[in-house]
């Protein structure tokens, strides 16, 4: 049987920076997510540096995650294991400046 869970303990702690998402960085499928993705960008990630998880190819994990983490919605941005919540935290902790030496710090420990 599979473990769900597990599965995403391991992409969540063996990534230092993972957004489950709707779609694909390069092909975002909702405008939360996609919003998600040019923060990360503009915290200076690339694209092949974001960890994406297209919750749209698995309903398990789609459904999983939020469990997992607690959070009822998609987007949701973990860096170094930790939730930081959806698009508009992210948008929040970005415009503060909290965000982008969060990842760059994650980014530097792997």
């Amino acid at each position: 049987m599979r473990d769900v869970n597990a599965e995403i303990d391991q992409l969540v702690k063996s990534n230092p920076v993972v957004l489950f998402m709707k779609g694909t960085v390069s092909f975002p499928m909702c405008g939360f997510s996609a919003r998600t993705a040019e923060i990360l960008k503009a915290c200076g990630m690339s694209t092949a540096q974001i960890k994406s998880v297209n919750v749209l190819e698995d309903a398990d994990i789609r459904e999983g995650v939020k469990i997992y983490g607690k959070w009822p919605t998609i987007p949701q941005l973990y860096v170094n294991g930790q939730l930081i919540g959806g698009c508009d935290i992210a948008m929040d902790m970005f415009q503060s400046g909290e965000l982008a030496p969060l990842i760059q710090g994650a980014l530097n420990a792997h």
